[in-house]
């Protein structure tokens, strides 16, 4: 019990200063201290981040201002003020170039400076046919030797080792030459 009468004891305290604080004056200061607090807000709602949703409208707004409007400024000048192409006859000995061919200045420009030539282009393909073709041919010939070994119970020579023609001829000049030596009989 004694524990409780130090709780009483600040409340009786407060009981004699209770009549200055309810005087007029040092109660609108008091309301005015509690009205400025806070900002008239009694309790804290607790509510989920926002820092990703912000942080998404920021870099959109960046990549949009960095991309989106300066390509539109390029379409809408090229279109406004350059145009489509036109047609007209080629001058005698003139041969046009492959970006020429395009209506549209964009697309002239990216043909010309990202694209590769047309003719390029299909010289590489035939490049690729070739190589696949002669891929095939020896496949072809080592199915038909393969075909042969087995028809004929060969097997293969694995202790054949190819000769280099440049060796080869040293060996055999340097053979010549002992046999030349030695006056064989």
């Amino acid at each position: 019990m004694v524990g409780w009468s130090s709780f009483v004891r600040p409340a009786a305290q407060f009981a004699k200063y209770r009549a200055i604080l309810q005087s007029p004056v040092v109660q609108n200061a008091v309301q005015q201290q509690l009205r400025q607090m806070s900002g008239g807000h009694h309790h804290m709602i607790v509510q989920p981040s926002r820092f990703q949703w912000n942080k998404f409208k920021d870099l959109l707004h960046f990549y949009v201002m960095l991309g989106v409007l300066p390509i539109t400024g390029i379409v809408l000048y090229s279109n406004i003020f350059v145009g489509p192409a036109q047609l007209h006859e080629i001058p005698e000995g003139y041969e046009p170039k492959y970006w020429e061919y395009h209506k549209h200045p964009i697309s002239r420009f990216i043909a010309r400076y990202f694209l590769t030539n047309p003719q390029q282009e299909y010289e590489k393909s035939l490049h690729y046919l070739y190589e696949e073709d002669e891929k095939a041919k020896l496949r072809n010939l080592e199915e038909q030797i393969r075909a042969k070994m087995s028809e004929r119970n060969d097997y293969q020579a694995y202790y054949y080792r190819p000769a280099i023609a440049k060796y080869h001829r040293i060996s055999k000049e340097s053979a010549d030459a002992l046999a030349e030596i030695r006056g064989e009989n």
